[in-house]
């Protein structure tokens, strides 16, 4: 299972596996299957995804279940509503709805972020009345519908999953392909692929947020900064590549603040900081909104758990069964959300815990460590836990930081398994857009927290 001989693809394939590998992304769950090559997103058309409720309905885009009326009682607290995003990240469309109707954006919620170049269908809240403003509000690649009131807001993991239409295009075609793909399709939906964070955690372009995260941790501001503003990465942009490069030659913070593009914002805000405040690193760290500074951390937390994941298989051990020390939990229903029963695996329950894993009750588990993480609890991964970070020189008295409580970093679990729900091929056909080859359109659903171009990844070798 250990990621296969990747010379024979294509150099894009090729730099993205490279990218892959720093944020701790390494083994594939299907290696023994034949892979395509494919384009993703060649248009935001080719990448459906629509939220999936606790009830199991999959929201739909152009729903509307018609006129409403807050409660005379006073019971109604919030506005929510279906937001509909063309080729929008999540981000960007709060800041606008946000603006149109003169609220903050911590006044919207939302239960989890959309991939950018797609289409997608997702409940988002508002605080109060804003039945007849939302119906009112136009805005370019933004669509509300379905607005109704409610007692509770719409708050993060709020949804059971997504569900997910893709298009894979400039597909070769080869003898077998729909037969091939099938089997592979098939090991997926049995065994599931590596649960891993996937790329957007930290950064498509610039992978290096969980190295801000760790450099914040460790209150090395000033590399924290370097990190975040001056170093280039060759998959940006070539603009920001020179801006950057420009101001690690000159180390001039006023020309920087003007040659540095707009959509570098964050960056432009602590250059700007260190030009009223000369030599202040931590200031110009902690002048950045706090929810980018708990994501930095986030991504540190996330980059140990994937390398966690990938160790276990260099050891020649597998995702799928258990090993000793392995901590298993159980399951509310088939393929559903995690309890607070956990068994580790090696004692009396063995036998119903591997039965459990069978009908889809019960999951391995590995830690992601905080504060509050007792790695005792979690045997095997602590063997592993301890390994990665005495490679990379990361301190075990890190985990003790005042920042990790501050930002609620307690501690937490994840499964290092997922398994695709209802994955099949949909249409097999010639490409429309690409003379001489073929598309593929596949649907399936993750539960929330998983990437789908992480399975995408096991498709498109």
């Amino acid at each position: 299972m250990v990621e296969e001989n990747i010379t024979s693809v294509g150099p894009t394939t090729l730099s993205k596996r490279k990218m892959e590998k720093t944020v701790g992304i390494e083994v594939f769950s299907s290696s023994g299957y034949e892979g395509i090559q494919a384009r993703i997103k060649k248009r935001y058309k080719d990448f459906i995804v629509r939220e999936i409720t606790h009830s199991g309905r999959v929201l739909e885009i152009k729903e509307d279940f018609g006129p409403v009326h807050f409660s005379e009682d006073g019971k109604d607290n919030y506005t929510l509503f279906n937001l509909i995003k063309v080729n929008k990240d999540t981000f960007e469309a709060i800041r606008l709805i946000s603006k149109a109707l003169d609220i903050p954006p911590k006044s919207i919620g939302y239960a989890g972020l959309k991939d950018k170049r797609s289409i997608s269908v997702q409940m988002a809240s508002v605080r109060g009345n804003y039945v007849k403003k939302l119906k009112n509000l136009k805005l370019d690649n933004i669509y509300i519908r379905n607005i109704f009131p409610s007692k509770n807001s719409v708050k993060l993991g709020h949804n059971w999953g997504n569900h997910f239409v893709i298009t894979l295009r400039d597909i070769k075609h080869v003898p077998d392909q729909i037969k091939k793909m099938e089997e592979l399709f098939n090991h997926l939906r049995n065994h599931g692929f590596p649960n891993y964070y996937g790329l957007q955690r930290f950064g498509t372009f610039r992978p290096n947020s969980h190295i801000i995260g760790r450099l914040i941790l460790e209150g090395q501001f000033k590399k924290a900064y370097e990190e975040f503003v001056i170093r280039d990465y060759p998959t940006e942009l070539p603009q920001s590549q020179e801006a950057r490069a420009e101001l690690a030659k000159t180390g001039d913070l006023d020309k920087a603040l003007s040659s540095f593009p707009t959509g570098l914002g964050y960056e432009r805000m602590m250059i700007k900081y260190l030009v009223d405040n000369p030599g202040d690193y931590e200031g110009a760290v902690y002048h950045l909104p706090k929810y980018l500074i708990k994501l930095l951390i986030s991504s540190f937390q996330s980059y140990l758990f994937n390398k966690m994941v990938s160790l276990r298989v260099y050891q020649g051990n597998s995702l799928h069964n258990p090993l000793k020390g392995d901590v298993i939990g159980i399951l509310d229903e088939e393929n559903g959300n995690i309890t607070k029963i956990k068994h580790t695996y090696g004692g009396l329950y063995d036998e119903y815990l591997q039965e459990a894993r069978k009908l889809n009750r019960a999951k391995i588990l590995a830690p992601l460590v905080g504060y509050n993480t007792n790695l005792d609890d979690f045997p095997y991964m602590k063997t592993l836990f301890l390994e990665i970070i005495k490679n990379d020189g990361i301190s075990l008295n890190l985990f003790k930081n005042k920042l990790l409580e501050m930002y609620d970093f307690k501690g937490s679990f994840r499964p290092i398994i997922v398994k695709p729900i209802g994955l099949k091929n949909l249409e097999y056909s010639t490409d429309d857009l690409f003379p001489n080859r073929y598309k593929m359109k596949i649907e399936f659903s993750l539960q929330k927290g998983s990437y789908a171009t992480l399975l995408l990844r096991e498709i498109v070798k």
